[in-house]
């Protein structure tokens, strides 16, 4: 059949939609997998530039984006668990990172495509183990990734015969500056410099793309990755920005100084006769290790700069400023009230959420303020439990199932209440006690409870995606991160009992503080798991104590 700029722009779309949706796939399986182990190694990984980028590196490379690796520093850096110049570090280690997994991609290794979607394919469909299933869909989003390359291949073929084609591409090798933006605005648009990346690299190599254009258009893509982490944390605060922001300037200027560079001393004319897409894909690896080496000395400086450019805001909103989701005038549609009243209790989730956040900083330095504030912000979530079993209780209804839906969230609104209390009771009242008894932890225990902390504040906010979304598959993934949370507190306390055996000072001075911290951290992760039964129970999910295994 002739090829017509239709059937090839069909044909180039479906499989660009492809490699996106594909490199997608994988990071979602890495995230399901790995996502606890990564994050703790992430955050352990920072005593110094070079290991901080070396972990964000390695990150970005299991999870093929460096987006995703910015969301990660992003929760850190902003909990204070992680500082600047390491958050930094870490975004410069995953820009290279990614420009890895774009080679590693390119490779030969598609030749292995049929194997790994039929292993994939059989992992998650044979087993049921929720982490084995994940290394399925890793699998399969890999080998559609190398399909996706090929499709790419087969559908640009046609694109010689096209009339206007071999005009537009020799205008890009031309105007390598609107190349190198509208680059930009596709990596922006698709989320991922890597399916950009590789997108770019295959014209390339069929030779679609002139070298100029080719290099011109991978360098911007380098600028449109560091636009999706700008775009995405637009609204964090402003440790996180300047974070972000400075990676902006790093590689999105970078990008374009080195753009000056390729067209002032006319390199691509050099390099002719060479694979295109291979040169592109070189270029990529070089510019984001240059830019590493470079950048990381001067990281303090840098960040030193952003303090004074971005600074705090003068006065944050009030937490207690809410306008309720209660609406009364809906009161005889139990449909509508049950999504007023979700809504509801979707904000004081993310009320105690955020208590629970920034609750481990008052065990570092204690502060009389702060703990008031915790208190003050207990009493708003008190009064938002109180308020919306009140309205359930008017949710005008004949039926049985109505009836338990009511039952169901204002036992949700009751368990959320009790976590709250416990950061602005019991952890406020411990730091407390350890600050007037001028106690320190040992540095095992630290670290054991702050990588505790980062497992509960992750069910947390897992908690409050299954509020919002009730997909029973999250649903699920709760229940089971509460048995192994109940597991890892075991765990934790046997290892403590261990330091006391051993005669550590630290240890005998924290041990009641530590022990009575760890309980509590527990008790906090069962309230926002208990989001999850309801919704498992209706389902037919749930035996009578534990998930059903079918």
């Amino acid at each position: 059949m002739a090829s017509t700029p239709v059937l090839f722009i069909i044909n180039m779309a479906a499989a660009a939609a492809l490699l996106i949706w594909a490199v997608r796939l994988v990071r979602t399986g890495f995230e399901r997998a790995f996502g606890g182990q990564l994050r703790l190694w992430l955050r352990r990984s920072t005593s110094n530039r070079f290991a901080a980028a070396m972990s964000g590196a390695s990150t970005a490379v299991l999870m093929q984006s460096s987006t995703a690796v910015a969301v990660l520093m992003a929760g850190f850096v902003s909990t204070g668990a992680m500082g600047s110049v390491a958050g930094l570090s870490i975004m410069l280690g995953a820009d290279l990172g990614s420009s890895l997994v774009a080679l590693m991609l390119n490779s030969r290794i598609a030749i292995v495509t049929p194997l790994l979607l039929l292993a994939g394919v059989m992992i998650f469909l044979r087993s049921s183990a929720r982490r084995i299933r994940q290394i399925g869909r890793i699998l399969i989003g890999l080998s559609l990734i190398f399909l996706s390359l090929e499709l790419i291949r087969d559908a640009s073929l046609p694109l010689t015969d096209l009339a206007g084609a071999e005009t537009l591409m020799l205008y890009l090798a031309k105007d390598v500056t609107v190349a190198f933006l509208l680059a930009a605005l596709f990596a922006w648009l698709v989320h991922s410099s890597v399916a950009a990346v590789l997108l770019f690299a295959t014209l390339a190599t069929q030779g679609l793309l002139p070298l100029e254009a080719a290099l011109a258009m991978v360098l911007g893509a380098n600028l449109g990755g560091s636009v999706v982490a700008f775009v995405l944390t637009l609204k964090a605060n402003s440790a996180v920005r300047r974070v972000v922001w400075c990676n902006l300037f790093l590689r999105g200027g970078g990008a374009a100084a080195a753009l000056a560079l390729l067209v002032k001393f006319d390199a691509a004319t050099g390099l002719q006769g060479a694979d295109a897409g291979q040169l592109s894909l070189y270029l990529h690896l070089l510019f984001n290790l240059a830019l590493l080496l470079i950048s990381l000395p001067f990281v303090g400086p840098l960040m030193r700069v952003a303090t004074t450019l971005v600074r705090e805001p003068a006065q944050n909103p009030s937490p207690g400023e809410w306008r309720s989701a209660l609406d009364m005038s809906v009161l005889n549609q139990p449909v509508r009230a049950f999504g007023c009243a979700q809504r509801e209790l979707v904000e004081m989730g993310h009320r105690c959420e955020i208590m629970l956040r920034d609750a481990l900083r008052l065990f570092e330095t204690y502060d009389e303020t702060t703990a008031k504030g915790y208190r003050a912000e207990f009493q708003n979530v008190s009064r938002m439990s109180l308020d919306i079993r009140t309205y359930l209780s008017r949710v005008r209804s004949k039926d049985d199932v109505t009836g338990n839906r009511a039952f169901d969230l204002s036992t949700i609104a009751v368990n959320l209440e009790a976590g709250a209390d416990v950061v602005a009771r019991k952890m406020v009242e411990l730091a407390r006690s350890k600050d007037i008894e001028d106690l320190q932890f040992s540095a095992d225990g630290w670290r054991e409870l702050t990588d505790f902390h980062d497992v509960v504040l992750r069910n947390a906010q897992h908690a409050i995606s299954v509020l919002m979304s009730e997909d029973v598959g999250l649903a699920r993934e709760l229940v089971e991160q509460k048995e192994r949370v109940r597991d890892l507190e075991q765990r934790l306390q046997r290892a403590h009992l261990q330091r006391l055996r051993e005669g550590l000072t630290e240890t005998f001075e924290t041990s009641a503080i530590h022990l009575d911290l760890l309980r509590s951290l527990k008790m906090l992760n069962t309230s926002f798991a208990m989001v999850a039964y309801p919704l498992l129970e209706e389902r037919g999910e749930l035996l009578e104590s534990r998930l059903a295994t079918s």
